[in-house]
């Protein structure tokens, strides 16, 4: 069995105009740690191996070795100036020609989303890019060899899924707790695991696929937004407090 997630560095700090990603100002995407850790979890239960893949600049082999030091057996990084500016579709369409590049795989997973775009489009868009089943938000995985059985809570419904392989699930925030690295791991991820390099050219796509020229949408700012708030305390007994917190929603005319 052989799973892939797809991860992301993504900026800790909020950017002010043009987003530099530098090793020291980013981290692993928090909504990709429960993706690996159930990749980690199936790879126990089932065998196999896990490949954590990601597209970006060469900052991002720090938390590709993270994730090596976490357990993955393999790390592959998407590095090439063509891919500067790629929007969700021409991230998607050079993941999936990545994922491509390493087949054969059983299953592919991703975050719901990343702490820098909150899209949550890339992976459903790689997975039509593939050409394979997908389902979204998904809270327990089982099922190995041959198909997958998920469970994916939304709008108040447990609904479940069997998929045939290969596929791609989206994993929901709260399905996984990703586990701490071992301090063995961390020695051999930083100081005897590889992380391979692939440029567009070796996973077959050409640079107006991606990048700029691939994007249909463009970011053209991002700043941080100030949120006005304010609070006010209800002094007096549990009773007294609700009794003016009720008048106070009924002048407002918030309530009837």
């Amino acid at each position: 069995m052989h799973i892939i997630v797809c991860i992301k560095s993504v900026v800790t700090d909020a950017p002010r105009g043009k987003i530099v990603r530098r090793a020291d100002k980013c981290a692993l995407n928090p909504f990709d740690r429960p993706a690996l850790e159930v990749a980690l979890q199936l790879k126990e239960k089932h065998g196999g191996s896990v490949t954590v893949l990601t597209m970006g600049p060469p900052s991002a082999n720090a938390t590709l070795r993270e994730a090596l030091a976490i357990g993955a057996h393999r790390a592959v990084l998407l590095c090439d100036p063509a891919l500067a500016g790629s929007d969700t579709l021409a991230t998607s369409t050079a993941l999936s020609a990545a994922v491509n590049y390493l087949a054969p795989f059983d299953l592919i997973l991703f975050g719901s989303r990343t702490l820098d775009s909150d899209t949550g489009q890339v992976g459903p868009q790689t997975a039509v890019r593939l050409d394979i089943p997908m389902v979204t938000g998904a809270v327990k995985i089982d099922g190995f060899p041959g198909y997958l059985t998920v469970e994916r809570k939304v709008d108040g419904f447990l609904e479940t899924y069997e998929l045939d392989l290969p596929a791609g699930l989206t994993t929901h925030p709260a399905s996984a707790a990703l586990r701490d690295p071992a301090l063995g791991g961390i020695a051999a991820a930083f100081d005897e695991m590889p992380i391979e390099t692939l440029s567009i050219r070796q996973v077959g796509l050409d640079p107006n696929q991606v990048g700029d020229a691939g994007s249909p949408t463009r970011v053209l700012s991002m700043k941080p937004v100030k949120k006005n708030r304010t609070c006010q305390w209800i002094e007096g007994t549990p009773a007294t407090q609700a009794d003016a917190l009720v008048r106070q929603l009924v002048n407002a005319g918030l309530i009837g």
